[in-house]
């Protein structure tokens, strides 16, 4: 038995050896994944601000979640991301190539959604494509 126990121990000690502890920083950055809201799961691209005021990818829709995710305390769980995927532009780049949001829908325009997102303690992302159209067409 003691050779049993001595192998094993031996065999143990050996990888110990062979593996090497995690390298890392300790700077406090990534403690935790990611976290946040993003629009596609729920919203996909639901554009119809007429037939589906409530839930139509728009400026008022990603205040509403911001508010949400202030006032319900996700923020400070660490849910500190909001991002726009898909379907917040108009379907056709301007004259330069720039994706333009839709201003029917984004009437103040991204700049400002991403302002009133940033004053509420939260970080603003959004899909964008390089391509000639997004996915949405």
């Amino acid at each position: 038995m003691f050779l049993f126990i001595t192998w094993r121990f031996l065999v143990g000690l050996f990888l110990a050896f062979l593996t090497e502890p995690a390298k890392c920083l300790d700077n406090g950055v990534a403690l935790t994944p990611p976290m946040g809201w993003m629009s596609w799961e729920r919203f996909r691209c639901n554009i119809d601000c007429y037939k589906d005021p409530d839930n139509c990818l728009s400026e008022k829709l990603f205040m509403k979640i911001a508010d949400h995710l202030v006032e319900d305390g996700y923020r400070d769980a660490g849910y500190v991301y909001l991002i726009i995927d898909d379907c917040w532009s108009e379907r056709q780049r301007t004259r330069d190539g720039y994706l333009m949001a839709d201003l029917e829908r984004f009437p103040r325009g991204i700049n400002f959604l991403a302002d009133y997102i940033h004053k509420k303690g939260l970080k603003f992302g959004m899909y964008t494509n390089y391509g000639h159209s997004t996915c949405m067409g």
